[in-house]
């Protein structure tokens, strides 16, 4: 026995959504990080997006990401409301997605001002991406997996 059409349906809708709220967070997060971080920091090339394929590659795993966290998360909140489950997974996620430049990295001290802010980038994109899922399967716009 498989899981059902409509839990798939389901959990399409719980990843689609994400993704759209991951990739919002994530452009607010470039914005910022244009503005006002690579304009202090003349070396911070890291954060900005030099080329158009560049622009779409960041996007397209941004979208990926937020997909991937929203069928998962669906799975694992279930009807649950331990928020420690909800944390842990908008953390595990973080930390994968914060911690994925560590091994490109040459010179891990001189780089960590960079990663740490890949790192809080994570955490909020996936927190918005999470607030946005608790709003719908509060609402039932999104059922719970059951």
């Amino acid at each position: 026995m498989g899981i059902s059409l409509s839990e798939r349906i389901e959990s399409i809708k719980a990843g689609t959504l994400a993704a759209i709220a991951f990739m919002l967070a994530y452009a607010i997060a470039m914005l910022f990080n244009s503005f006002f971080l690579a304009v202090r920091f003349e070396k911070f090339v890291f954060l900005q997006a030099t080329l158009e394929i560049d622009l779409l590659v960041k996007i397209a795993i941004a979208f990926l990401s937020g997909f991937l966290f929203g069928v998962t998360y669906r799975y694992i909140v279930r009807s649950d409301r331990n928020s420690h489950l909800k944390d842990g997974a908008v953390l595990a996620f973080s930390l994968v997605r914060g911690s994925a430049p560590v091994e490109l990295s040459d010179n891990l001290i001189q780089n960590a001002w960079v990663l740490s802010v890949v790192g809080v980038e994570s955490i909020f994109c996936f927190a918005i991406a999470r607030l946005f899922l608790d709003l719908a399967l509060d609402r039932y716009w999104i059922k719970p997996f059951s």
